[in-house]
């Protein structure tokens, strides 16, 4: 693959990939149908789902698989925005909780220029995902922890830099301080892609990381053996197995079965819904639903 990012090497980005993978730990580990229910699911809502949106099973599995693992994958993804920066010139990632809490520290001794036209030798970073992150007191702490900063060195500026920020922009933050608008020309508001364009010298830097991040990301997976788990779920399969075990008369009704009993398995109607499990105390009820789903009965 031809490597035309001037500002990180390959070698960098593709370790820089291979460690935000890595973050994902035992979100990749694969979904059997015990792990898919540890917080019990929602039968109902999923049976609306499907039908509302006219999916199949396939599909309605698989987006709560996924809206599983993406309720904690938000910080994987801030690693990768905030780490890259280790790897560029002019910049320090301090580790976490040192050096002021700051997520990046961009320092050049002949200057950054703003967009004012001032000049100042230190720009402190807090990086936020999303522009609808922060709720009003963690915006005022935020603020407040710039004006510091400014007051302890006064050639330095402050951004707050969104990921994904509503527009691409550097502007003055304006928030709230206890009820009190507050703005300053060095506390700054500012996208992801300017930010990028402030540290290379370039431009379109960020659109020219995302332009090769889709193939290092393939190249990372495939090549990475046992190094990068990949999950293989079950999930599909053992909800047909348990299916086909409590209702075989009509099958997309036997799903519903079968859904119906991760959520509702010591309800009344439901706890006997298998003869086979008449006899069954229900407070080992899930254990032995869990069992009909690992094998094809």
């Amino acid at each position: 693959m031809d490597w035309n990012l001037s500002f990180i090497s390959e070698d960098d980005f593709i370790n820089h990939v291979k460690a935000t993978i890595d973050k994902y730990g035992e979100k990749l580990d694969s979904f059997d149908i015990a792990r898919f229910n540890k917080n019990i699911i929602d039968p109902i809502k999923m049976i609306f789902d499907k039908t509302v949106y006219q999916s199949t099973w396939e599909e309605i599995v698989s987006n709560e698989i996924f809206r599983q693992r993406d309720k904690a994958n938000n910080n994987d993804i801030g690693y990768f925005h905030q780490r890259i920066f280790e790897y560029m010139d002019n910049c320090h990632v301090p580790d976490n909780g040192t050096e002021g809490g700051w997520d990046v520290i961009f320092r050049k001794e002949d200057g950054i220029e703003l967009p004012d036209g001032e000049r100042v030798k230190t720009v402190y970073v807090e990086m936020k995902n999303k522009h609808n992150t922060m709720n009003s007191a963690s915006a005022g702490k935020t603020y407040i922890k710039m004006q510091s900063q400014l007051l302890d060195d006064d050639d330095c500026a402050c951004f707050l830099v969104e990921a994904i920020a509503r527009k691409s922009q550097n502007i003055k933050w304006e928030t709230s301080v206890d009820g009190k608008k507050v703005s300053h020309k060095k506390i700054r508001r500012v996208s992801l892609d300017q930010f990028y364009a402030l540290v290379t010298g370039q431009e379109d830097a960020l659109y020219q990381m995302c332009m090769v991040l889709p193939k290092v990301i393939e190249k990372v997976v495939r090549e990475g053996g046992d190094e990068v788990k990949v999950p293989h779920d079950t999930v599909l399969s053992e909800l047909h197995n348990l299916a086909k075990a409590v209702y075989e008369k009509d099958e997309d009704l036997a799903m519903a079965m079968a859904i119906y009993l991760l959520g509702f398995h010591t309800y009344k109607g439901f706890l006997n819904v298998s003869e086979e499990w008449s006899d069954v105390d229900e407070s080992k009820m899930i254990k032995r639903i869990y069992e009909y789903a690992k094998h094809d009965k």
